[in-house]
C-alpha cells in the first residue's frame, strides 16, 4: 500500500464540514507520518473532476453526514472504479436511515432500545 496514492476526502458543504476538515487533516497527517503518498481533497460539487484529476489508487472517506456517510460518495467512487475505505453504498444508505435500519434489525432478531418516530 505504501506505493499507492491515497486521496483523503474531507470538508463538504453540510453542517459537519468543520469536523470533517479536522478528521481529514488528522488522517492525512497520520498517513504522511507513516510514509504513504496522501493528498487532501476538499469535497465539492465538482468531486468527479477532483477525483479524476487527482488519480488516487484509493479514497479514504473522512466526510461526515450527508454525502459522506449516506452512500453518495461511495456511489461516485463505484462509478469511477476507485476503491474506498468504510462501508459500501448500500450499507451506508441503509444505515443512514435509522428507522429502516431498526426495522431490518427487528426482522432478524437484533435487540435495540425502544424508539418512537416523531413527525
Amino acid at each position: 500500500m505504501k506505493n499507492k496514492r491515497i486521496a483523503v476526502l474531507m470538508g463538504g458543504w453540510n453542517s459537519e464540514r468543520e469536523v470533517s476538515l479536522r478528521s481529514g487533516e488528522a488522517v492525512y497527517q497520520a498517513l504522511i507520518k507513516l510514509g504513504y503518498e496522501a493528498i487532501k481533497i476538499d469535497f465539492s460539487r465538482q468531486i468527479f473532476a477532483q477525483l479524476q484529476e487527482a488519480k488516487p489508487d484509493i479514497v479514504f472517506n473522512a466526510l461526515h453526514g450527508q454525502f459522506g456517510e449516506d452512500g453518495r460518495i461511495q456511489g461516485v467512487c463505484d462509478i469511477l472504479q476507485i476503491p474506498y475505505t468504510h462501508s459500501n453504498l448500500l450499507t451506508s444508505a441503509l444505515c443512514m436511515d435509522k428507522v429502516l435500519t431498526r426495522k431490518i434489525c427487528a426482522t432478524v432478531g437484533v435487540k435495540f432500545p425502544y424508539f418512537e418516530i416523531l413527525k
